[in-house]
């Protein structure tokens, strides 16, 4: 039987229909040698003899040497400019969808937004958002008595996990139930000293009335109303 002949592959194939590998211009080009031919003395050599154009080093490392690579500087995301500390935004994704919140200030390491309720007009505490799921409306609160402290950072929101200790053979597994998230004293008291400031600044406010209906209720949509014909 004759021998199976192993199929050629062409050089130039389809990666995808109607898109070939190279292109015509890159077939065109002239092709490098690798290999030289030269001239060579004697007789008995044969006067001419190839070499290869590029030759590897004659000794290998045992080590393998690499080149270390230097990192760049870490891309801060930029700030829209409607969005500056007190500026009322409106969040659209989330279990806070629809809620008013008054913007404090950005997270150095993340780019994300830190804002709050306050927690006693719209029951939404201090959270962290990207600035991509809110709308900046024109409505300003002064907060420039708000002091957020310095320990309120990405760390400070940092899901914190919950150690289980291994049950005993023959224990129910189901018998402790699930164990929920509280709320420690450290986060109340962060809260009430960012949301007091804020409260006393709306209660100051000429339209102080406006104000506490407007933090309280959720934005929505009617019938015949479009956002993007909306002036917020």
């Amino acid at each position: 039987m004759p021998g199976k002949s192993t199929p050629r592959i062409p050089k130039n194939y389809e990666i995808s229909p109607g898109v070939l590998r190279f292109s015509s211009a890159r077939l065109s080009l002239p092709k490098r040698g690798t290999v030289v031919t030269k001239k060579i003395g004697g007789k008995k050599n044969g006067n001419e003899r190839k070499v290869v154009t590029n030759k590897g080093p004659k000794l290998f490392s045992k080590v393998r040497q690499t080149t270390a690579i230097e990192g760049g500087d870490l891309t801060h995301t930029k700030l829209r400019k409607t969005i500056t500390p007190g500026t009322v935004l409106i969040i659209l994704a989330g279990r806070h969808k629809g809620k008013r919140v008054v913007f404090l200030k950005q997270l150095a390491k993340t780019g994300l937004l830190l804002v709050t309720g306050p927690l006693k007009l719209n029951n939404t505490p201090l959270r962290r958002i990207a600035q991509s799921f809110v709308i900046a409306t024109k409505t300003k609160i002064d907060i420039s008595k708000v002091k957020v402290p310095a320990h309120i950072d990405d760390e400070y929101f940092r899901r914190a996990k919950l150690n289980k200790a291994k049950g005993k053979e023959g224990e129910d597994i189901f018998a402790k139930g699930k164990e929920e998230y509280k709320v420690t004293d450290q986060r109340k008291q962060d809260q009430k000293a960012i949301d007091a400031p804020i409260l006393a600044a709306i209660k100051s406010n000429p339209e102080h009335k406006f104000l506490f209906g407007y933090m309280g209720s959720r934005f929505a949509l009617g019938k015949g109303q479009y956002p993007h014909k909306m002036i917020f």
